[in-house]
């Protein structure tokens, strides 16, 4: 009874595990057909698992045989308003200016060939024309003769010859100014004769100092100016130093010496040790 093929599912098992008890019982019904209750409650539930995850095709098939009904056109009235009455006292436009007019090409006539019987006027020879005035000749001056600017010359009118404003300041000129022996030089005297402001010092104060300046015709500077700084003393040193410069080379304008405006930055940089 106990043998290697032993199915502990068979119907026979309950009985023997019933045998002396009360088979009426509800345990004993529900024991019998207990193979039977669960082979159908899987294939329902099977069956419901289908039906929900193909719910939405179904859906979508059965309501492409069903006809749609078209929607509804509602339809509204639209009250257009009068125009704005004409204002009569507003002048009308004025009208299109008329096209230009066309300006017919002008076509010179073909030549015309001629007996010369019927040529009135011969054309020059070459020997007219060796001996003939062509108009204007070149004429050499005298190199060495004198300028006279003031003085009117031939019959034609005199016009007054007024000089340039002597005292005009360039801002920019043939020949800038500069200072005697370069840029560098110039640069070398800043670095000698530059005081840092003891204020300036304290505040760790660096930059630029943008200032201008007149080079006068004698080289010397004036209206020196301070256009941007940066304040602590800096601006005022910057100005000391320009004023006590040495003479520049004047700027040149039309071969003569002329004042010109100047505008140079300043630096102010405190070396390592002296921070």
């Amino acid at each position: 009874m106990f043998g290697s093929k032993l199915d502990i599912l068979k119907t026979e098992w309950i009985d023997v595990v019933f045998t002396d008890r009360n088979k009426a019982y509800g345990a004993y019904d529900l024991r019998k057909q207990n193979s039977r209750n669960t082979n159908r409650a899987l294939v329902f539930g099977v069956i419901l698992f289908v039906v929900l995850i193909s719910a939405q095709t179904i859906i979508n098939f059965i309501s492409g045989f069903i006809p749609k009904t078209p929607d509804k056109v509602k339809i509204t009235n639209v009250v257009l308003q009068p125009p704005p009455p004409l204002d009569q006292k507003k002048p009308p436009p004025p009208p299109p200016e008329p096209p230009k007019p066309k300006v017919d090409q002008v076509k010179f006539p073909p030549p015309v060939v001629k007996p010369d019987n019927e040529v009135k006027e011969q054309p020059p020879t070459v020997k007219e024309l060796e001996v003939a005035d062509p108009g204007q000749k070149t004429v050499k001056g005298d190199p060495n003769a004198d300028i006279k600017i003031d003085e009117p010359v031939g019959n034609s009118d005199v016009k007054q010859v007024t000089e340039e404003d002597p005292n005009k300041i360039f801002a920019a000129v043939e020949k800038e100014p500069e200072f005697a022996g370069g840029i560098e030089k110039f640069y070398a005297y800043l670095q000698k004769n530059i005081h840092y402001p003891a204020v300036a010092k304290e505040n760790n104060v660096q930059g630029k100092v943008f200032v201008t300046f007149v080079v006068e015709k004698d080289g010397s500077l004036t209206d020196i100016k301070t256009v941007r700084g940066i304040g602590s003393g800096c601006d005022e040193e910057a100005v000391r130093v320009l004023k006590n410069s040495p003479r520049w080379k004047p700027g040149i304008q039309n071969g003569r010496q002329v004042r010109v405006q100047y505008t140079m930055p300043i630096s102010f940089t405190l070396q390592s040790d002296d921070q």
